[in-house]
């Protein structure tokens, strides 16, 4: 009896979580703009830290370069795509600066790679050589990554087409997940994801492709005039999403079974840290933007 009452306040527990999630995620994707770019920051921000902590940087001087160079891609990111400044109007001194930034990635990722680097030598050997790995690749596994989803939303239809991210993470889990339990017997990585079955990845890309189809038919007519074939577009970017984002899933539980920790964090009741609910939608983001780049 204890035990039932135990499973009960757990789903609750994950469920209320759930719905404050999906609100929140609803909510920042139809305001767009600065509401989702704000969310999207925080997000991002909150999951270096988790990740930093895992090899023990989130509170040191390597780490702090994380999320200064990660603040720094984000302010490009806003200056360029939101602020929509007129160049030619700028002084000619700011102008040669902000030119300097117009080809702002490749420029943040040499600073801070300078920057980690000289970290790694002025104070060793207080960090290893995998702490300072993991900075600069959290770098691109979460700030990056995740910035993808701001890319999708202002695209043309952006709206409608942002949804094809959630489409592939979170729909294709929930689907993985039932077909998995009803059906799962066939384990693909058993020493990673016991429960993880061939039937249930399956089951999560035809999952994710048939929600993907039926919400191109829904949102036809809003599409057609920017996507020549939605139909078909929608349904295989979910498929293609639902593959990344499962493999994106047991990347990360790879990367917590090797720390020996079950969750990144414990910011969301239920689901673990922001890296434990959003370990697929990091994956997808960038392939549902690339996909719907070559299709519009």
């Amino acid at each position: 009896m204890g035990k039932d009452i135990n499973n009960d306040n757990s789903f609750m527990i994950r469920f209320r979580s759930s719905v404050i999630l999906m609100a929140v995620a609803i909510a920042s994707m139809v305001l767009g703009g600065y509401v989702l770019f704000g969310v999207i920051f925080l997000i991002s921000m909150i999951g270096l830290m988790e990740l930093y902590r895992v090899v023990g940087v989130n509170k040191s001087k390597a780490g702090a370069i994380g999320y200064i160079f990660a603040g720094i891609y984000f302010v490009c990111i806003l200056i360029w795509d939101y602020l929509n400044i007129n160049w030619n109007s700028l002084p000619f001194g700011r102008r040669i600066i902000f030119n300097f930034f117009v080809n702002y990635f490749p420029v943040v990722i040499a600073l801070f790679l300078v920057a980690l680097l000289a970290v790694y030598v002025l104070t060793f050997p207080k960090f290893n050589s995998e702490q300072i790995t993991m900075v600069f690749f959290g770098f691109f596994y979460v700030a990056v990554t995740l910035s993808y989803i701001l890319k999708v939303r202002e695209m043309d239809c952006g709206a409608y087409t942002v949804w094809l991210i959630f489409i592939g993470s979170w729909g294709s889990d929930t689907m993985a997940y039932l077909v998995g339990r009803k059906l799962g017997k066939t384990k693909i990585a058993p020493k990673l994801s016991p429960k993880k079955s061939l039937e249930g990845l399956i089951g999560g890309i035809v999952g994710a492709a048939l929600i993907g189809v039926i919400y191109a038919i829904i949102f036809k007519s809003k599409l057609e005039g920017t996507i020549s074939n939605p139909i078909l577009i929608f349904g295989l970017t979910g498929a293609v999403g639902s593959v990344v984002s499962q493999i994106g899933d047991m990347a990360a539980s790879a990367i917590k079974r090797n720390k020996n920790i079950k969750d990144y964090g414990t910011l969301i009741p239920g689901h673990g840290g922001i890296l434990d609910r959003f370990d697929s939608v990091i994956f997808i983001a960038p392939i549902v933007y690339y996909m719907l780049y070559f299709s519009i």
